[in-house]
């Protein structure tokens, strides 16, 4: 680079072009209200409809009690990471604890979804492995694809013809492990993957299945305890903490071999300060509460059902959605953004979603529902997005 060169036109010419496509992202500060899926911003309240806290566990007073309990009995944080001196009794005791609920050999807690997706894939393969990856996964997934160096296979989504060819071309030898990576419920489009039959493709193909059930757990499966639940032939099932659990952090559920290998080559994991006791805490109690929320789960389910069905009689577009997050497909990001907008201003937060989070022409507003929304909640939204005008 020439030394009269301004280093930093580059990010200017970067942001500058985000903004001509309609796709710059912008920090918003939120103020939560702590009894409701409310939320204040500038002083005026807004409904919540883009929160993954489906259960309102963020709030709930046996959670915050249990948080607080361990903060004052083991500290403000850990100290160290987890090889070090950062694995505390309470550590341990909640990673028996995910194993027993779960019903695997054992579990191994992260720091974030995102960490764990980017540390965990890249230690089992490596530049002579071969990925085959779901075209609609996760960022996460996909970087941790990329870091590992691998050979990266994109099957068409939810596509098994395509990707039973893809892993018949890969079966000559010629890489040393296969792995197939998906998602149990799709973060952007709320629909689900057959897990049973990428399972079953996995132990044809002597490949590892690693298969993210993040947006899945407490919401749907027996008890609330995911799509990946005794769900046979899954050698890794992520889930995370930051949605239904509402708080923080990730765990890996897989056998006590597994563990042991990614303790030892998992760098998030080794590299990583662990979790602070105030968090542990919450988890613990919200591990105690999911599989008793049966009551909420069923009444979010109904609601989830009986507004997609409204949304079509309205003409929105959904996609395959069968989960608490239903998009509303818009296609153009400015459209997208004028309906986020007037959402807004009808007292609602709802989010614009668009590339390159989504493929381009796919720009829409993402809709997640949680137990604690209220009829009147509902029926503002729907009311909102009635009056719209395209």
């Amino acid at each position: 680079m020439d030394k009269n060169t301004d280093k930093h036109q580059f990010i200017r010419d970067a942001l500058e072009l985000r903004e001509k496509q309609n796709q710059l992202r912008t920090l918003y500060s939120l103020e939560p209200a702590m009894n409701s899926m409310q939320v204040y911003k500038d002083g005026v309240p807004l409904i919540n409809f883009s929160s993954n806290d489906y259960l309102g566990l963020s709030k709930h007073p046996k959670v915050i009690d249990r948080a607080e309990a361990y903060l004052k009995k083991y500290g403000a944080g850990s100290g160290a990471s987890r090889l070090v001196t950062g694995t505390l009794t309470i550590h341990e005791a909640l990673e028996e604890k995910l194993a027993t609920t779960f019903g695997t050999e054992a579990a191994l807690l992260f720091n974030s979804g995102f960490q764990a997706n980017t540390s965990i894939i890249p230690a089992l393969v490596d530049r002579n492995s071969c990925i085959f990856i779901d075209k609609k996964c996760h960022n996460s997934l996909i970087q941790g694809s990329i870091l590992s160096r691998a050979t990266i296979k994109r099957f068409r989504h939810n596509d098994l013809e395509h990707l039973t060819e893809l892993l018949n071309q890969a079966e000559n030898g010629k890489y040393n492990r296969l792995l197939i990576v998906s998602e149990t419920v799709f973060s952007m489009d709320g629909d689900r993957s057959p897990v049973a039959d990428l399972a079953r493709l996995a132990a044809e193909f002597n490949a590892f299945f690693y298969s993210d059930d993040a947006h899945a757990l407490g919401v749907l499966g027996e008890n609330g305890l995911g799509l990946n639940y005794q769900q046979t032939g899954i050698d890794i099932s992520l889930g995370t903490f930051g949605k239904a659990f509402g708080s923080f952090g990730a765990f890996a559920a897989c056998s006590q071999e597994m563990k042991e290998f990614l303790v030892n080559h998992s760098g998030g994991f080794i590299y990583t300060t662990a979790l602070p006791p105030a968090v542990i805490g919450a988890l613990d109690a919200a591990l105690d509460l999911i599989p008793e929320m049966e009551e909420e789960r069923k009444r979010l389910i109904e609601t989830i059902v009986t507004f997609k069905a409204e949304l079509a009689q309205l003409g929105f577009e959904t996609g395959n959605s069968n989960s608490q997050i239903i998009p509303i497909i818009i296609g153009v990001e400015k459209e997208t953004i004028e309906l986020s907008n007037h959402l807004h201003n009808n007292g609602l937060w709802v989010s614009a979603i668009r590339p390159p989070t989504v493929e381009k022409g796919a720009s829409r507003i993402r809709i997640t529902f949680t137990s604690k929304h209220t009829e009147n909640d509902i029926q503002k939204l729907k009311a909102a997005l009635k009056n719209w005008k395209r």
